[in-house]
């Protein structure tokens, strides 16, 4: 069997994951559930059977009410310190590494099946930084994702920047040379890259000497969920009120059940212990009624899930109406765009900073830059998107297949390293 037919591109990501394999005439992207071509990264353990289930099947157990674990957002492990411990599932601990490697694992069988062949070998993307300014913590989790792709099956493992990933796919449909400034907004990170691309450039195997800068920042999707969840949302369960004695109430389970991948750290006994006393001592206790719903009823990532199809609503409307009912029942809440605005505000600004930096360190002026080519499920943001357009006014906005541009792309490179 060929290197071509056993190589393929795996984009591993926060939200949403892919798999591309080139062949003649055909899209990259392989289909991994019901026909999509993306999985999200979501898996589902059934306490009943120890059953598991991925993607929108493991999303759809959640919200049907079978009881059991859900975890999202399992790329977000890398990189910290939870990437070495364990959670409990049906009683035993599952480490987290292993966890991933079952995930990684149930990816790469799904594009076997579609491709009907084995793949051996891979590209596998991975953010410009998993961690912000510590570049040994950025390399050990880089080997903890190879030595993942390994326990799953695969034996030659290459990594390449998700953004550049991104340009392959951009320059794959261009008929003349350009300066592409590639923006990737991701579920967990911000991704740039400057590279000259065209056809006489695509046909090279080493493509160093194109890209001109790259770049990244902590940024992503889920941060933007998170700060609308804190700002417009956890206040309605408490957060910012006050106690008897006067003291503001602590934050710290508000941001567990505001972030995706420490949700289950707010159903603890511990835990419980804690709202139940806080409850004890709060001047507002409908707010915190409403608390305590949520962690009984395990209903933390539903919340999550609301948020963040309030954030893709905000992206297209001005407004939009939030159900509540499976914590208040008959209760809604109603978000504006300015309240989006102003809850990610901050994060956009780190990210036109980082954008400014790559151009300044590139020695490449605004004007400078042919295209911008926006990718990734949450480029669409309106504030972010007006922000890097506004400072790259000349250049022209191309937006990709916002989820399949980096699986395209390394599958791409794939062919380039392994074939």
């Amino acid at each position: 069997m060929s290197a071509l037919a056993t190589a393929c591109g795996i984009d591993f990501g926060t939200s949403n994951s892919t798999a591309g394999w080139i062949r003649p005439g055909q899209s990259a992207l392989l289909p991994l559930e019901d026909g999509k071509l993306t999985l999200p990264s979501v898996v589902f353990f059934h306490a009943e059977d120890a059953h598991v289930t991925y993607g929108r099947a493991a999303l759809a157990d959640y919200l049907a009410g079978h009881e059991g674990r859900l975890m999202r957002s399992l790329k977000s492990l890398l990189g910290t310190s939870m990437i070495d411990d364990h959670t409990e599932v049906s009683g035993r601990a599952l480490p987290f590494r292993e966890l991933l490697a079952q995930f990684v694992g149930e990816l790469k069988r799904r594009a076997e099946c579609a491709a009907a062949r084995e793949f051996t070998s891979a590209v596998l993307g991975r953010p410009v930084f998993f961690v912000d300014d510590d570049a040994q913590a950025d390399q050990r989790a880089e080997r903890t994702l190879a030595d993942i792709a390994r326990k799953a099956g695969l034996r030659d493992i290459a990594f390449q920047y998700e953004p550049i990933a991104a340009a392959f796919d951009y320059e794959s449909h261009v008929s003349r040379e350009e300066l592409v400034l590639v923006v990737d907004i991701g579920g967990g990170t911000s991704d740039f890259t400057l590279i000259r691309v065209g056809p006489e450039r695509r046909r090279r195997a080493d493509r160093r000497e194109d890209i001109l800068a790259s770049g990244g920042v902590h940024i992503g999707g889920t941060d933007f969920d998170k700060y609308l969840s804190m700002a417009s949302v956890m206040p309605t369960l408490g957060l910012g009120s006050r106690l008897q004695n006067g003291l503001e109430v602590p934050s710290s389970h508000y941001f567990n059940l505001a972030t995706w991948h420490t949700i289950n750290l707010a159903y603890t006994k511990k835990s419980w212990a804690q709202i139940s006393e806080i409850q004890r001592g709060a001047l507002e206790k409908d707010k915190f009624e409403r608390l305590q719903n949520l962690v009984r009823e395990r209903a933390g990532h539903w919340l999550a899930m609301q948020v963040e199809a309030a954030k893709i609503a905000l992206s297209d409307a001005p407004a939009t109406i939030m159900d509540l009912s499976r914590i208040a029942p008959g209760e809604t809440l109603t978000l504006h765009r300015p309240d989006f605005d102003g809850a990610i505000s901050d994060l956009v600004d780190k990210v036109e900073r980082t954008v400014i930096t790559l151009l300044r360190d590139a020695g490449v002026k605004p004007d400078d830059v042919d295209t911008v080519f926006f990718t990734g499920g949450s480029s669409g943001v309106p504030l972010l998107r007006e922000r890097i357009s506004s400072l790259l006014a000349q250049s022209r906005s191309v937006e990709g297949d916002l989820f399949g541009s980096i699986g395209t792309g390394l599958a791409l490179d794939a062919l380039r390293k392994f074939a």
